[in-house]
């Protein structure tokens, strides 16, 4: 899972940077999103500018590197990895080695990339100079262009739809895609399901039309951009730098599948996915999860005192079902916002050791209290068990867990860091015998019926749930065993 962003507008004479600094202040937006390392890209006339660098977005790229990247049309890149290495030439955005004049960045996964590269380089002849999957996205575009026999001077919008269409094809997985063709503008395009978000945004002004596409609404709204909608799945856009739009669905499916994962989890609360509020969602996960926890009081199976939320994604769910049980709301733990998301760190030990920084317990909530714990889910377990550590530490009576998402038994393979079924507590476990190897009393999940009533579609990719992937999941088992180091 990574943040992207493109920018298109006029030139300006007195500011050569500006489509730079706009990505950069979108990308902080997206910070969230991906903490690994970031990039950005610019088009001025004929010539790119590139800078990327391993850190935070204020860490990896400095005000001198945003002053070097001239030009009106721009791309940028927050990194989470889920493939490929941390050297510079496996971050993004990158350029092609071509005439074309090309660069790219996305959000996602390709599941068969191992299948793919094999075939750039042994079928093709093209040498690969990263572990990026991105690169083979880039290579395998440039040469469906190159095989329409399109020369890089004139290249229509009827081309890059070709190109779109025979790489859709080609590869297995969840991506949106942002990028820049020299000859032409920005272009945008989506996975045929819609398992990764990408949104259009436009800026009207005295000095002409500006456009704006990303992960996220929040960097939009930021950035004063009207939001006008969803790049839709399967579609690909193409914006000139005269504010010309053009779109067409190259490739769609017949049931989308927008991943869970962001309205549970991943995505800013303020965004809006997919016209559909990621706050208001969290909010509604809330209300049906009071429906489970209602019923376990009733049962005489737990007496909450107080109900208390893990920092952060959870607290929306939490003070909604705080409310419809009629129960005390408390901050059982103050969140030290300086330290990075645990669940997208690259290792378990960063991960524990992260829980440990970023929360500090309150005592006074915690101490003689039976407490009912909310968080947005649970994947390897080892974050809900320290949490719990502290609560029993600090005094707490009985813990009961409720999750606002089913149990998670299968790995993903489309952007989320889990292709590995034996790193989740889930697999081959019952609700009892997880709930005593976290350490609480009683554990609670959703189930999908809920989960599409609380988000308010079944367009929805649950295959980390029930196992059902929306895509062939072509090189699955390669890709899961080369993450862990097997192959």
């Amino acid at each position: 899972m990574c943040g992207v962003i493109g920018i298109i507008g006029p030139k300006s004479e007195t500011n050569q940077s500006w489509a730079a600094y706009e990505v950069y202040n979108g990308l902080l937006k997206l910070q969230h999103r991906g903490q690994d390392a970031a990039g950005i890209l610019s088009l001025d006339s004929d010539q790119f500018h590139l800078k990327k660098n391993l850190g935070l977005v204020p860490t990896a790229l400095t005000k001198d590197d945003l002053d070097g990247l001239y030009g009106s049309i721009a791309i940028g890149h927050t990194r989470y990895a889920t493939a490929g290495a941390d050297s510079l030439s496996d971050l993004q955005p990158m350029l092609a080695d071509s005439a074309y004049g090309l660069g790219m960045a996305h959000n996602g996964n390709l599941v068969n990339y191992h299948e793919l590269a094999r075939h750039c380089k042994q079928d093709l002849q093209m040498p690969l100079r990263s572990t990026n999957d991105l690169e083979v996205f880039l290579r395998l575009w440039c040469y469906s262009l190159q095989q329409g026999s399109v020369s890089p001077q004139n290249i229509s919008f009827s081309d890059a739809v070709n190109a779109t269409r025979n790489t859709f094809t080609q590869v297995d997985g969840a991506y949106a895609v942002v990028g820049i063709l020299e000859n032409m503008g920005l272009f945008a395009f989506r996975d045929p399901q819609g398992i990764r978000p990408l949104v259009l945004g436009r800026k009207i002004t005295d000095n002409g039309i500006f456009h704006c596409v990303a992960s996220e609404t929040s960097a939009l709204d930021f950035l004063e951009y009207e939001i006008l909608r969803d790049v839709l799945p399967g579609e690909l856009i193409f914006i000139s730098p005269e504010g010309n739009l053009h779109s067409k669905i190259v490739q769609n499916e017949k049931k989308n599948a927008h991943c869970m994962f962001e309205w549970v989890y991943f995505a800013g609360a303020e965004s809006q996915l997919d016209d559909k509020s990621v706050y208001r969602s969290r909010l509604n996960l809330g209300k049906v999860l009071a429906k489970r926890v209602t019923a376990a009081i009733e049962r005489g199976e737990i007496e909450p005192d107080i109900v208390c939320p893990v920092p952060d994604t959870s607290r929306p769910a939490t003070i909604s079902l705080a409310e419809e049980i009629g129960i005390p709301y408390r901050e059982a733990f103050i969140k030290n916002r300086y330290i990075q998301r645990s669940f997208i760190l690259s290792s378990q030990e960063a991960r524990e050791r992260a829980v440990k920084l970023k929360l500090s317990p309150i005592v006074s909530e915690i101490k003689g209290k039976n407490i009912l714990l909310v968080d947005d889910s649970v994947v390897r377990g080892t974050t809900s068990r320290n949490i719990v550590i502290l609560l029993k530490k600090y005094g707490a009576k009985k813990i009961t867990l409720a999750i606002t998402c089913p149990p998670i038994r299968h790995g993903c393979f489309y952007g989320i860091d889990f292709p590995d079924t034996r790193e989740l507590i889930a697999t081959d476990r019952n609700l009892n015998e997880i709930a005593e190897w976290i350490g609480v009393d009683q554990i609670l999940y959703l189930d999908t019926n809920d989960l599409e009533e609380a988000i308010g579609t079944n367009a929805l990719c649950m295959g980390c749930i029930n196992g059902k992937y929306p895509t062939q999941n072509r090189g699955s088992e390669e890709f899961r065993l080369k993450r862990r180091g097997i192959v």
